[in-house]
């Protein structure tokens, strides 16, 4: 009796519309496909991950690229855009090292939605330098890496753990990658393409104190203002986007209320 209940346990029958049984171990012929209801038949398992990968996919670009992050996305592109045309050289030794506050806004934009937002700005504002650029792309590529690395850790490390006392020593973390990474990418991307090899370690070699002081002050200079202008600009964005998102929510109601009454007779 209890082998009987075991296996019936293991291999549970599915009814048929005219009374046949198969087993769920069981391959059923077409005719008993036919016969399954259509509530018991199941999916197979691709076309469900399928369907699983698709709603994450959509929840995913719902989440990072909603109509309000859209436009503020736009707006802070647009804005370290124009700021790349305010830079000015701090070091008259090296005068191709110029300091921009495009970085601001990058960070502010990481700070309230995330790093993919910032990415993304950060990749479409390069692409527009690299419209007019005369350094054949280089610099463009230099300045996603530094931009990037100087955005990531604030960027992510917030959405754990908030506060003015845990951004100022995520900017100051912010800043000593962007020194690590201003050495390396000036080292083996910059300044080999525009010297050469051997002339462009050697140039190097003799500037990279420059180097290394031009992004501590970078770094610092932009984590100032980021800690400045933050919060009362996250709060003005926040109010903005959760209005958006009440207005929007209250129009999709009218629109399922308006669909769903009956028809004037």
């Amino acid at each position: 009796m209890q082998e009987k209940i075991k296996e019936k346990e293991l291999f549970p029958e599915v009814e048929l519309h005219d009374g046949c049984v198969i087993a769920e171990g069981e391959a059923p012929s077409a005719v008993q496909t036919a016969l399954v209801p259509v509530d018991v038949r199941v999916e197979p398992l691709c076309e469900v991950e399928k369907k699983t990968f698709g709603a994450r996919l959509r929840a995913v670009m719902k989440e990072h690229f909603s109509a309000p992050r859209i436009a503020y996305m736009a707006i802070f592109t647009a804005l370290a855009f124009v700021v790349t045309f305010l830079e000015f050289p701090i070091f008259p030794q090296a005068s191709f090292l110029k300091l921009d506050f495009a970085n601001v806004f990058y960070l502010i934009e990481g700070f309230i939605f995330g790093p993919v937002e910032a990415f993304v700005s950060i990749l479409i504002k390069e692409l527009l330098c690299f419209a007019k650029t005369s350094t054949g792309g280089v610099g463009e590529l230099a300045n996603l890496i530094l931009s990037t690395g100087y955005m990531l850790i604030p960027a992510i490390a917030y959405r754990f753990k908030r506060g003015r006392g845990w951004a100022a020593l995520y900017l100051v973390c912010a800043c000593l990658v962007q020194m690590g990474l201003g050495l390396l990418t000036n080292r083996y991307i910059n300044f080999p393409f525009f010297f050469g090899q051997e002339v462009g370690v050697a140039t190097f070699n003799s500037l990279w104190t420059f180097i290394l002081a031009f992004n501590a002050i970078k770094g610092a200079v932009i984590g100032a203002v980021v800690l400045l202008v933050y919060k009362p600009l996250a709060r003005f964005i926040r109010m903005t986007t959760a209005r958006f998102d009440r207005r929007m929510a209250a129009a999709k109601g009218r629109r399922k209320h308006k669909k769903n009454a009956p028809p004037r007779t």
